[in-house]
């Protein structure tokens, strides 16, 4: 497995788009900077569908919304359950004994 490291800085990133924009290769800047040249690849790719080049994925804005949902989503199921097992708990409770005589 790979080792994992922290995100690059956005300013990072759109440098080196700029970079390969500009006539450099992805491949000259993994030389030169840490970012493995299929790394670059993805920051021009993901770059271009952001203003509309291309729409073989999400852009950034869509990619932040779809996680921020499915926070939401695994939020919103926990408190549903909790609420269920609340309430299942509550009736139980209420529930009169049957031997009790009043």
């Amino acid at each position: 497995m790979g080792k994992h490291r922290n995100p690059y800085p956005p300013e990072f990133r759109t440098r080196i788009v700029e970079l390969v924009k500009a006539g450099r290769t992805p491949e000259d800047l993994a030389h030169e900077f840490e970012p493995t040249a299929q790394t670059i690849y993805n920051w021009v790719a993901q770059a271009d569908r952001d203003v509309g080049k291309r729409h073989d994925g999400l852009t950034t804005t869509e990619r932040e919304e779809l996680t921020r949902l499915r926070r939401e989503n695994r939020q919103l199921k926990l408190e549903r359950e909790i609420l269920s097992k609340a309430a299942a708990w509550f009736a139980r409770e209420t529930v009169p004994d049957k031997g009790s005589s009043s």
